[in-house]
């Protein structure tokens, strides 16, 4: 392979979210992976979502590809794409319209109806209809699911038995959002696959130690636990990785996702699609990569190549 072609490849991590600081484990991984490989490549710190400050800021690299490596809001929201596209510079993963269908979950869930995927039921409010329809809450059946539109890595996200714990949830989710997700709580089993160049890896079977897969449990050495390839029968891994890739197409994803689903009876239920999931030696999508025999140095290799391959 000819490293001189790929030109200076910036990773672009960080980011004001509240993701920030898995955003700079997932850019550091990226760096030293592609550092190792002979690359010219450099790191890029983006610290606000200010967008003449970050497009000055990028200018002054002169890079000619971007890998993205920032998760959440101004990463997976269309915004850093649309400034890369205004300098025309190529780069990783999703484009903007994508991006910020992906990360919205009521406006994906409304094309996942569409095109009849599974989704929990669910319904969406803000503060005031939330306040003002307060009486359709005894016509809800708990446990239920309660999060922010637009968040990633269970984000302020809670799951409530009760109508009287119902209250500390949603305000717990709306200081992430102005919109809030109550959703139906379904008790299966935890998957996800993730999608690398429009193919399905191997699936991944999540079991947290705690109730549910929240940020600790995602981020804690120890506290869940993986099996790839999950132990599905032949049917069963091809339905899932079908409603996947589905999820994936139907928001116009490219290069890369992984989607978190819900496995009961037999049914997959689409819960996200993240555009741009956890990219460290020991996240989710290098795991299925890494059982379909892809190293995370290749794997890394594979989304620059499709960052030019979408030119």
């Amino acid at each position: 392979m000819v490293k001189a072609k790929f030109g200076r490849i910036g990773i672009l991590m960080g980011g004001p979210s509240e993701e920030r600081e898995i955003s700079l484990k997932s850019g550091k991984a990226v760096y030293e992976s592609l550092k190792d490989e002979g690359f010219d490549v450099v790191s890029i710190d983006i610290t606000t979502d200010d967008v003449e400050e970050n497009i000055e800021k990028i200018k002054s690299f002169e890079l000619d590809v971007a890998f993205i490596a920032l998760h959440g809001r101004f990463g997976e929201d269309g915004r850093i794409q649309a400034i890369l596209e205004k300098l025309k510079i190529p780069y990783t993963g999703s484009g903007a319209l994508a991006s910020k269908l992906a990360l919205d979950k009521v406006l994906s869930r409304k094309i996942f109806e569409v095109y009849r995927l599974n989704v929990p039921s669910y319904r969406v409010v803000d503060k005031v209809s939330f306040n003002e329809n307060f009486l359709y809450i005894d016509k809800l059946k708990f446990p239920l699911v309660v999060k922010p539109a637009t968040q990633g890595s269970s984000i302020g996200l809670s799951i409530v038995d009760n109508k009287k714990d119902l209250s500390k949830a949603v305000e717990k989710a709306f200081v992430f959002d102005t919109r809030i997700i109550l959703e139906e709580y379904i008790k299966g089993r935890e998957l996800t696959v993730g999608i690398l160049n429009e193919d399905a890896l191997p699936v991944i079977e999540i079991l947290p130690k705690k109730r549910f897969f929240d940020y600790e449990a995602k981020y804690t050495i120890g506290m869940t636990e993986y099996i790839v390839p999950a132990p599905l029968d032949k049917i069963t891994t091809l339905k899932v990785k079908k409603a996947a890739l589905c999820a994936h197409r139907y928001l116009g994803c490219f290069g890369f996702s992984r989607i978190d689903m819900i496995l009961k009876d037999s049914l997959p239920y689409i819960l996200e699609v993240n555009t741009i999931p956890g990219l460290t030696q020991t996240s989710l999508l290098p795991k299925a990569a890494k059982a379909a025999g892809i190293t995370f140095n290749q794997l890394c290799i594979e989304l620059i190549k499709s960052a030019y391959n979408r030119i």
